[in-house]
């Protein structure tokens, strides 16, 4: 699906724009003309980036590709070609995932592209736009960081969704026995931090370039705005250390529990083997075959071997409890 608005420098809005309108639409320089591309068909897109806004084809290239591009900000002359990644709201925190947003940004419009479905952060723009047109009058880049804003904002609940999972996870794991499936839970949170740390890290020097270059297409007056969106990212960044460590910290503890856990059962077994060893050396020479074995002929002696055992598994249960092993 093809969504486009374009607001001219006089005259009403137009909505759904064909590649000729799109054409025209571009010699207003003070116009602004935004195009989203939704899951549209290859040559679609490919028709309308090259033929209509004349696009560079690494550009065009890198857009269209299915495989896994990082976040980047690539300057051209008349253009910036911007790759960000948005949250996959449907996905498990165990299977942190994102969508690609690949934004061509000029002077007088804005492209936008996905091939992701539902891409949350646009959709909330365009309902924006629905209800409050006067966005558009701020420009292409004022409308570009809008995107970029509410895309960056929706980090946020995920953070606070993995600091209650480490908090359930450290109360789990200083309990005597934590349930099964808590290791694999804190290296599964691990790795979605992981994920997210190398996703903020590039989106945090694309926002800091758009913020701080010297960029025709982004007015002085709107790079505080960018800048905004850098010390969230910042922040976010900082908050996925911190749960890193947290986690680090869990990890070790219950590596360390575990490890004790093991070491009782350990010093419970060895307790027991070492009990039975005299017993066993007792009843070993009462079971070798000589012929003349003048206990065996005692009437008391069944009791008498008990009672050896009684006396022996007695005093090596006070030496141990003397010494502090059990």
């Amino acid at each position: 699906m093809i969504r486009s608005i374009f607001c001219p420098r006089q005259g009403a809005r137009q909505f759904n724009l064909t590649p000729d309108q799109m054409t025209q639409a571009l010699q207003d320089p003070e116009g602004l003309l935004w195009v989203s591309l939704e899951e549209t068909n290859e040559e679609e897109v490919n028709a309308i980036l090259r033929d209509v806004f004349h696009f560079h084809p690494l550009a065009i290239e890198d857009c269209l590709s299915d495989g896994y591009q990082a976040p980047k900000v690539d300057i051209f002359s008349d253009y910036l070609f911007i790759i960000v990644h948005a949250l996959q709201s449907d996905f498990p925190l165990d299977h942190l995932d994102t969508m690609e947003l690949n934004s061509f940004l000029g002077t007088n419009y804005l492209v936008t592209s996905y091939t992701c479905g539902q891409m949350p952060p646009v959709q909330a723009v365009w309902e924006r736009l629905e209800r409050d047109e006067r966005l558009l009058e701020h420009g292409a880049d004022f409308l570009c960081y809008t995107i970029l804003d509410q895309l960056m904002d929706e980090y946020l609940p995920l953070l606070d969704t993995m600091d209650e999972e480490i908090d359930r996870l450290e109360d789990e794991v200083v309990l005597a026995k934590p349930e099964r499936g808590v290791l694999q839970r804190i290296l599964a949170l691990k790795h979605s931090i992981l994920t997210l740390r190398r996703i903020i890290a590039p989106q945090r020097e694309v926002m800091n370039r758009l913020s701080r270059d010297d960029l025709p297409q982004i007015q002085d007056a709107h790079r505080i705005y960018y800048r905004d969106i850098y010390d969230h990212l910042v922040r976010i960044h900082d908050l996925s250390e911190s749960i890193r460590d947290v986690a680090t910290g869990t990890l070790d503890t219950y590596l360390s529990a575990a490890s004790n856990r093991l070491n009782e059962v350990m010093k419970a077994l060895t307790i027991v083997s070492t009990i039975f060893l005299p017993l066993s050396f007792v009843a070993g020479i009462y079971g070798m075959n000589f012929e003349f074995f003048p206990e065996i002929h005692w009437r008391f002696g069944y009791l008498y071997v008990w009672g050896v055992f009684i006396v022996i598994v007695l005093g090596m249960l006070w030496f141990f409890r003397r010494r502090g092993w059990i």
